[in-house]
Protein backbone atom coordinates (compact mmCIF):
# COMPACT_ATOMS: atom_id res chain seq x y z
CA UNK A 1 0.00 0.00 0.00
CA UNK A 2 2.91 2.17 1.06
CA UNK A 3 4.76 1.60 -2.59
CA UNK A 4 1.72 2.69 -4.04
CA UNK A 5 0.79 5.78 -2.35
CA UNK A 6 4.72 6.73 -3.26
CA UNK A 7 4.33 5.85 -6.74
CA UNK A 8 1.02 7.74 -7.49
CA UNK A 9 2.59 10.87 -5.35
CA UNK A 10 5.75 10.79 -8.02
CA UNK A 11 3.17 10.92 -10.37
CA UNK A 12 1.61 13.37 -9.54
CA UNK A 13 -2.09 11.61 -8.69
CA UNK A 14 -2.31 12.29 -4.56
CA UNK A 15 -0.80 15.75 -4.91
CA UNK A 16 2.31 17.55 -4.27
CA UNK A 17 1.65 17.01 -0.20
CA UNK A 18 0.71 13.66 -0.15
CA UNK A 19 4.24 12.16 -0.24
CA UNK A 20 8.32 13.09 0.45
CA UNK A 21 8.84 12.51 -3.30
CA UNK A 22 7.48 16.31 -4.26
CA UNK A 23 7.27 18.02 -0.96
CA UNK A 24 9.40 20.89 -2.04
CA UNK A 25 8.15 20.96 -5.87
CA UNK A 26 7.37 24.74 -6.57
CA UNK A 27 3.81 25.84 -7.24
CA UNK A 28 3.04 24.34 -11.11
CA UNK A 29 2.37 27.29 -13.49
CA UNK A 30 -1.03 27.39 -15.34
CA UNK A 31 1.37 26.03 -18.56
CA UNK A 32 2.59 23.39 -16.31
CA UNK A 33 -0.83 22.21 -15.81
CA UNK A 34 -1.85 21.61 -19.00
CA UNK A 35 1.37 20.20 -20.71
CA UNK A 36 2.26 16.39 -20.32
CA UNK A 37 3.82 16.62 -17.46
CA UNK A 38 0.65 16.96 -15.72
CA UNK A 39 -1.31 13.01 -14.51
CA UNK A 40 -2.82 11.38 -17.50
CA UNK A 41 -0.22 12.85 -19.58
CA UNK A 42 -0.70 13.79 -23.45
CA UNK A 43 -0.42 17.21 -25.07
CA UNK A 44 -2.10 20.45 -24.23
CA UNK A 45 -5.31 21.34 -26.48
CA UNK A 46 -3.83 23.53 -28.97
CA UNK A 47 -8.00 25.20 -29.64
CA UNK A 48 -9.53 26.94 -26.91
CA UNK A 49 -13.01 25.96 -28.36
CA UNK A 50 -11.50 22.23 -28.87
CA UNK A 51 -10.43 22.41 -25.32
CA UNK A 52 -13.99 24.21 -24.17
CA UNK A 53 -15.93 21.07 -25.97
CA UNK A 54 -14.07 18.40 -25.29
CA UNK A 55 -14.52 20.18 -21.27
CA UNK A 56 -18.00 19.84 -22.12
CA UNK A 57 -18.67 16.41 -22.83
CA UNK A 58 -16.16 15.27 -19.39
CA UNK A 59 -18.77 17.35 -17.74
CA UNK A 60 -21.54 15.86 -19.26
CA UNK A 61 -19.75 12.30 -18.76
CA UNK A 62 -19.11 13.14 -15.21
CA UNK A 63 -22.69 14.15 -14.48
CA UNK A 64 -24.16 10.72 -16.71
CA UNK A 65 -21.66 8.78 -14.09
CA UNK A 66 -22.70 10.39 -10.75
CA UNK A 67 -26.66 9.74 -11.39
CA UNK A 68 -25.87 6.12 -12.78
CA UNK A 69 -24.16 5.89 -9.31
CA UNK A 70 -26.69 7.86 -7.44
CA UNK A 71 -29.39 5.03 -8.72
CA UNK A 72 -27.05 2.24 -8.27
CA UNK A 73 -26.95 3.32 -4.57
CA UNK A 74 -30.90 3.54 -4.94
CA UNK A 75 -30.62 -0.10 -6.24
CA UNK A 76 -28.65 -1.42 -3.39
CA UNK A 77 -30.87 -0.74 -1.38
CA UNK A 78 -33.76 -1.58 -2.83
CA UNK A 79 -32.16 -4.71 -3.11
CA UNK A 80 -31.25 -5.45 0.34
CA UNK A 81 -34.92 -4.30 0.99
CA UNK A 82 -36.49 -6.45 -1.09
CA UNK A 83 -34.20 -10.09 0.63
CA UNK A 84 -34.94 -8.30 4.39
CA UNK A 85 -38.77 -8.53 3.38
CA UNK A 86 -38.64 -11.95 1.57
CA UNK A 87 -36.74 -13.68 4.84
CA UNK A 88 -39.75 -11.83 6.81
CA UNK A 89 -42.70 -13.17 4.75
CA UNK A 90 -40.65 -16.64 5.15
CA UNK A 91 -40.79 -16.36 8.87
CA UNK A 92 -44.08 -15.31 8.70
CA UNK A 93 -45.38 -18.09 6.59
CA UNK A 94 -43.69 -20.46 9.29
CA UNK A 95 -46.10 -18.52 11.83
CA UNK A 96 -49.42 -18.67 10.54
CA UNK A 97 -48.74 -22.56 9.72
CA UNK A 98 -47.42 -22.74 13.47
CA UNK A 99 -50.49 -20.70 14.69
CA UNK A 100 -52.83 -22.47 12.30
CA UNK A 101 -52.06 -26.08 13.57
CA UNK A 102 -52.54 -24.99 17.45
CA UNK A 103 -55.83 -23.70 16.57
CA UNK A 104 -56.64 -26.84 14.51
CA UNK A 105 -55.94 -28.91 17.95
CA UNK A 106 -57.68 -26.19 20.34
CA UNK A 107 -60.77 -26.31 18.23
CA UNK A 108 -60.53 -30.27 18.88
CA UNK A 109 -59.54 -30.07 22.60
CA UNK A 110 -62.89 -27.53 22.53
CA UNK A 111 -65.32 -30.35 20.56
CA UNK A 112 -63.82 -32.52 23.01
CA UNK A 113 -65.26 -30.46 26.18
CA UNK A 114 -68.44 -30.11 24.29
CA UNK A 115 -68.95 -33.59 23.83
CA UNK A 116 -68.46 -34.75 27.21
CA UNK A 117 -71.28 -31.71 27.82
CA UNK A 118 -73.56 -33.86 25.57
CA UNK A 119 -72.72 -36.87 27.05
CA UNK A 120 -73.43 -35.65 30.24
CA UNK A 121 -76.87 -35.11 29.82
CA UNK A 122 -76.29 -31.13 28.58
CA UNK A 123 -76.92 -30.73 32.17
CA UNK A 124 -74.83 -27.55 33.69
CA UNK A 125 -72.49 -28.67 35.95
CA UNK A 126 -73.99 -26.38 38.75
CA UNK A 127 -77.37 -28.07 38.69
CA UNK A 128 -75.29 -31.40 39.22
CA UNK A 129 -73.82 -30.24 42.22
CA UNK A 130 -77.29 -29.34 43.05
CA UNK A 131 -78.62 -32.57 42.54
CA UNK A 132 -76.01 -34.19 44.81
CA UNK A 133 -77.06 -35.70 48.14
CA UNK A 134 -73.44 -37.30 48.76
CA UNK A 135 -72.02 -34.24 50.80
CA UNK A 136 -68.60 -36.15 49.75
CA UNK A 137 -69.44 -36.34 46.19
CA UNK A 138 -70.92 -32.69 45.91
CA UNK A 139 -67.22 -31.77 47.42
CA UNK A 140 -65.59 -33.72 44.47
CA UNK A 141 -67.86 -32.97 41.56
CA UNK A 142 -67.10 -29.44 42.91
CA UNK A 143 -63.47 -29.77 42.43
CA UNK A 144 -64.13 -31.39 39.35
CA UNK A 145 -66.70 -28.73 37.92
CA UNK A 146 -64.28 -26.36 39.25
CA UNK A 147 -61.72 -27.61 36.85
CA UNK A 148 -63.77 -28.27 33.91
CA UNK A 149 -64.27 -24.19 33.92
CA UNK A 150 -60.98 -23.38 33.96
CA UNK A 151 -59.78 -25.48 31.64
CA UNK A 152 -62.91 -24.32 29.18
CA UNK A 153 -62.15 -20.82 29.87
CA UNK A 154 -58.32 -21.25 29.03
CA UNK A 155 -59.32 -23.31 25.58
CA UNK A 156 -61.24 -20.25 25.18
CA UNK A 157 -59.06 -17.95 25.62
CA UNK A 158 -56.33 -19.21 23.29
CA UNK A 159 -58.31 -19.60 20.52
CA UNK A 160 -59.35 -15.25 21.03
CA UNK A 161 -55.20 -15.02 21.47
CA UNK A 162 -54.62 -17.14 18.51
CA UNK A 163 -57.04 -16.06 16.26
CA UNK A 164 -55.56 -12.31 17.01
CA UNK A 165 -52.13 -13.90 16.33
CA UNK A 166 -52.84 -15.36 12.68
CA UNK A 167 -54.57 -12.39 12.11
CA UNK A 168 -52.03 -9.79 13.19
CA UNK A 169 -49.32 -12.40 11.26
CA UNK A 170 -51.51 -12.18 7.71
CA UNK A 171 -51.88 -8.49 7.88
CA UNK A 172 -47.96 -8.31 8.43
CA UNK A 173 -47.56 -10.60 5.63
CA UNK A 174 -50.23 -8.46 3.57
CA UNK A 175 -47.73 -5.46 4.00
CA UNK A 176 -44.38 -7.42 3.64
CA UNK A 177 -45.34 -8.74 0.56
CA UNK A 178 -47.11 -4.57 -0.55
CA UNK A 179 -43.48 -3.32 0.60
CA UNK A 180 -41.63 -6.04 -1.17
CA UNK A 181 -43.41 -5.25 -4.71
CA UNK A 182 -42.97 -1.19 -4.12
CA UNK A 183 -39.41 -2.18 -3.64
CA UNK A 184 -38.74 -4.53 -6.48
CA UNK A 185 -40.42 -1.90 -8.73
CA UNK A 186 -37.61 0.45 -7.29
CA UNK A 187 -34.63 -2.08 -7.79
CA UNK A 188 -35.99 -2.69 -11.33
CA UNK A 189 -36.50 1.69 -12.11
CA UNK A 190 -32.91 2.36 -10.93
CA UNK A 191 -32.12 -0.38 -12.91
CA UNK A 192 -33.15 0.77 -15.89
CA UNK A 193 -32.10 3.98 -15.30
CA UNK A 194 -28.57 2.92 -14.27
CA UNK A 195 -28.33 1.38 -17.88
CA UNK A 196 -29.55 4.60 -19.39
CA UNK A 197 -26.97 6.59 -17.99
CA UNK A 198 -24.39 4.12 -18.59
CA UNK A 199 -25.39 3.70 -21.99
CA UNK A 200 -25.88 7.85 -22.78
CA UNK A 201 -22.34 8.29 -21.12
CA UNK A 202 -20.61 5.22 -23.51
CA UNK A 203 -22.28 6.90 -26.17
CA UNK A 204 -20.79 10.03 -25.65
CA UNK A 205 -17.62 8.69 -25.21
CA UNK A 206 -17.79 6.86 -28.44
CA UNK A 207 -18.00 9.88 -30.56
CA UNK A 208 -14.79 10.58 -29.17
CA UNK A 209 -11.24 10.04 -31.97
CA UNK A 210 -8.62 8.08 -29.84
CA UNK A 211 -6.65 11.23 -29.27
CA UNK A 212 -9.49 12.88 -27.84
CA UNK A 213 -10.23 9.80 -25.14
CA UNK A 214 -6.64 10.23 -24.28
CA UNK A 215 -7.15 14.14 -23.55
CA UNK A 216 -10.06 13.29 -21.98
CA UNK A 217 -8.88 11.19 -19.50
CA UNK A 218 -6.08 13.74 -19.13
CA UNK A 219 -8.81 16.82 -17.82
CA UNK A 220 -10.40 14.08 -15.71
CA UNK A 221 -7.01 13.51 -13.74
CA UNK A 222 -6.49 16.96 -13.82
CA UNK A 223 -9.22 17.82 -12.37
CA UNK A 224 -8.92 15.31 -9.40
CA UNK A 225 -5.09 16.44 -9.18
CA UNK A 226 -6.40 20.17 -8.42
CA UNK A 227 -9.32 19.16 -5.46
CA UNK A 228 -6.71 16.58 -4.53
CA UNK A 229 -4.10 19.41 -4.18
CA UNK A 230 -6.77 21.96 -2.79
CA UNK A 231 -7.38 20.02 -0.45
CA UNK A 232 -3.76 19.21 1.00
CA UNK A 233 -3.13 23.26 0.56
CA UNK A 234 -5.00 23.52 3.75
CA UNK A 235 -2.87 21.56 5.54
CA UNK A 236 -5.32 19.00 6.27
CA UNK A 237 -2.41 15.98 6.48
CA UNK A 238 -0.62 18.10 9.63
CA UNK A 239 -3.48 16.71 12.04
CA UNK A 240 -4.79 13.20 10.59
CA UNK A 241 -3.31 10.65 11.73
CA UNK A 242 -1.11 7.45 9.86
CA UNK A 243 -2.26 4.92 12.73
CA UNK A 244 -4.70 2.26 11.79
CA UNK A 245 -6.19 -0.18 14.41
CA UNK A 246 -5.85 -3.95 13.39
CA UNK A 247 -9.14 -4.45 12.14
CA UNK A 248 -8.40 -1.25 9.92
CA UNK A 249 -5.43 -2.78 8.65
CA UNK A 250 -7.36 -6.11 7.68
CA UNK A 251 -9.97 -4.03 5.80
CA UNK A 252 -6.78 -2.21 4.13
CA UNK A 253 -5.57 -5.21 3.13
CA UNK A 254 -8.51 -6.31 1.46
CA UNK A 255 -9.61 -3.77 -0.32
CA UNK A 256 -5.84 -2.87 -1.92
CA UNK A 257 -5.60 -6.70 -3.09
CA UNK A 258 -8.78 -5.91 -5.10
CA UNK A 259 -6.87 -2.79 -7.09
CA UNK A 260 -7.63 -3.24 -10.49
CA UNK A 261 -10.88 -4.92 -10.86
CA UNK A 262 -13.71 -3.60 -12.54
CA UNK A 263 -16.43 -1.54 -11.26
CA UNK A 264 -19.73 -3.00 -11.95
CA UNK A 265 -22.47 -1.80 -10.79
CA UNK A 266 -24.61 -3.99 -7.85
CA UNK A 267 -21.50 -6.21 -7.66
CA UNK A 268 -20.39 -6.96 -3.53
CA UNK A 269 -17.32 -8.86 -5.32
CA UNK A 270 -15.34 -11.26 -5.09
CA UNK A 271 -14.06 -10.43 -8.97
CA UNK A 272 -16.23 -7.09 -9.03
CA UNK A 273 -17.04 -4.19 -6.82
CA UNK A 274 -19.01 -1.11 -6.86
CA UNK A 275 -18.38 1.69 -4.24
CA UNK A 276 -19.80 0.11 -1.22
CA UNK A 277 -19.91 -3.22 -2.63
CA UNK A 278 -15.59 -2.93 -2.04
CA UNK A 279 -15.70 -1.42 1.92
CA UNK A 280 -18.18 -3.67 2.80
CA UNK A 281 -16.46 -6.96 2.06
CA UNK A 282 -13.07 -5.39 3.50
CA UNK A 283 -14.96 -4.49 6.51
CA UNK A 284 -16.00 -8.01 6.61
CA UNK A 285 -12.99 -9.51 6.07
CA UNK A 286 -12.06 -7.05 9.16
CA UNK A 287 -15.00 -8.80 11.08
CA UNK A 288 -17.09 -6.00 10.96
CA UNK A 289 -20.83 -5.91 9.89
CA UNK A 290 -21.33 -2.98 7.93
CA UNK A 291 -24.46 -1.37 5.74
CA UNK A 292 -24.60 -2.35 2.64
CA UNK A 293 -25.12 1.31 0.53
CA UNK A 294 -22.91 4.57 0.96
CA UNK A 295 -25.97 6.21 2.19
CA UNK A 296 -26.77 3.70 5.25
CA UNK A 297 -23.26 3.59 5.84
CA UNK A 298 -22.93 7.08 6.41
CA UNK A 299 -26.00 7.46 8.47
CA UNK A 300 -25.46 4.20 10.64
CA UNK A 301 -22.00 4.39 11.46
CA UNK A 302 -20.00 6.58 14.06
CA UNK A 303 -18.84 9.55 12.66
CA UNK A 304 -15.46 11.26 13.21
CA UNK A 305 -14.05 14.34 12.87
CA UNK A 306 -11.75 14.80 9.62
CA UNK A 307 -8.90 15.69 11.53
CA UNK A 308 -8.75 12.64 13.51
CA UNK A 309 -9.45 10.22 10.48
CA UNK A 310 -7.18 7.06 10.43
CA UNK A 311 -6.37 4.43 7.95
CA UNK A 312 -9.35 2.04 7.42
CA UNK A 313 -12.29 4.68 8.22
CA UNK A 314 -14.42 5.51 4.69
CA UNK A 315 -14.78 8.95 3.43
CA UNK A 316 -18.10 9.53 2.43
CA UNK A 317 -19.00 11.95 -0.30
CA UNK A 318 -21.12 14.14 -2.23
CA UNK A 319 -24.00 15.89 -0.60
CA UNK A 320 -26.45 12.92 -0.72
CA UNK A 321 -23.36 10.57 0.22
CA UNK A 322 -23.41 8.45 -3.00
CA UNK A 323 -20.13 7.32 -3.23
CA UNK A 324 -17.44 6.02 -0.52
CA UNK A 325 -13.85 5.39 -0.40
CA UNK A 326 -11.46 3.53 2.22
CA UNK A 327 -8.64 6.07 3.37
CA UNK A 328 -5.26 4.58 3.33
CA UNK A 329 -3.09 7.49 5.10
CA UNK A 330 -1.24 10.16 3.69
CA UNK A 331 -3.58 11.49 1.67
CA UNK A 332 -4.41 8.35 -0.18
CA UNK A 333 -7.60 6.76 -1.15
CA UNK A 334 -8.93 3.32 -2.52
CA UNK A 335 -12.18 2.93 -3.94
CA UNK A 336 -14.12 1.64 -6.89
CA UNK A 337 -14.48 5.03 -8.63
CA UNK A 338 -17.52 4.52 -11.64
CA UNK A 339 -18.48 1.61 -14.44
CA UNK A 340 -15.20 1.92 -17.11
CA UNK A 341 -12.93 2.64 -14.57
CA UNK A 342 -11.26 -0.03 -11.91
CA UNK A 343 -10.51 -0.14 -8.33
CA UNK A 344 -7.85 2.11 -7.61
CA UNK A 345 -6.08 4.46 -5.58
CA UNK A 346 -6.45 8.05 -5.95
CA UNK A 347 -6.29 11.45 -3.77
CA UNK A 348 -8.54 11.33 -0.96
CA UNK A 349 -9.26 15.05 -1.21
CA UNK A 350 -10.08 14.63 -5.03
CA UNK A 351 -14.11 14.53 -4.50
CA UNK A 352 -15.98 16.67 -2.35
CA UNK A 353 -15.91 15.12 1.04
CA UNK A 354 -19.89 14.87 3.11
CA UNK A 355 -17.60 13.09 6.19
CA UNK A 356 -16.33 10.41 7.59
CA UNK A 357 -17.13 7.03 9.48
CA UNK A 358 -15.51 4.49 11.29
CA UNK A 359 -16.70 0.77 11.06
CA UNK A 360 -14.67 0.03 13.95
CA UNK A 361 -15.49 2.94 16.14
CA UNK A 362 -18.03 3.52 19.31
CA UNK A 363 -17.82 2.03 22.72
CA UNK A 364 -15.05 -0.05 23.16
CA UNK A 365 -13.34 0.34 20.25
CA UNK A 366 -11.82 4.28 20.01
CA UNK A 367 -8.16 2.71 21.89
CA UNK A 368 -7.50 0.20 19.13
CA UNK A 369 -5.66 3.09 16.98
CA UNK A 370 -3.48 3.83 19.96
CA UNK A 371 -2.37 0.52 21.24
CA UNK A 372 -2.47 -1.67 17.87
CA UNK A 373 -1.38 1.26 15.25
CA UNK A 374 1.60 1.33 13.44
Amino acid sequence: MACTAVVLSVTGLLGTAAGTAHADDPEPTSDARNGADRPGGGSAPGDDSDARHLDDVRKKIDALYRKAEQATEAYNAAKEQVELQQKEIVRLARNIDATQRRLAALKRQAGALASAQYRGGGLPAEAKLMLNADPEGFLDNATLARKGQLAAKRVISQLANLKGDLESYSDSATDRWERLEANRKKKESAQRDIKKKIDAAKELESRLATKEKARLQHLEDERAFQQQQKWLDSGILKDISNKASAAGRKAISYATAQLGKDYVWGAEGPDTFDCSGLTLRAWEHAGRTIPRTSQEQWRQLPHVALKDMRPGDLIIYFSDASHVGMYLGDGALVHAPRPGRQVTITGAGSMPILGVVRPDGGPGHDDAAHSDGE
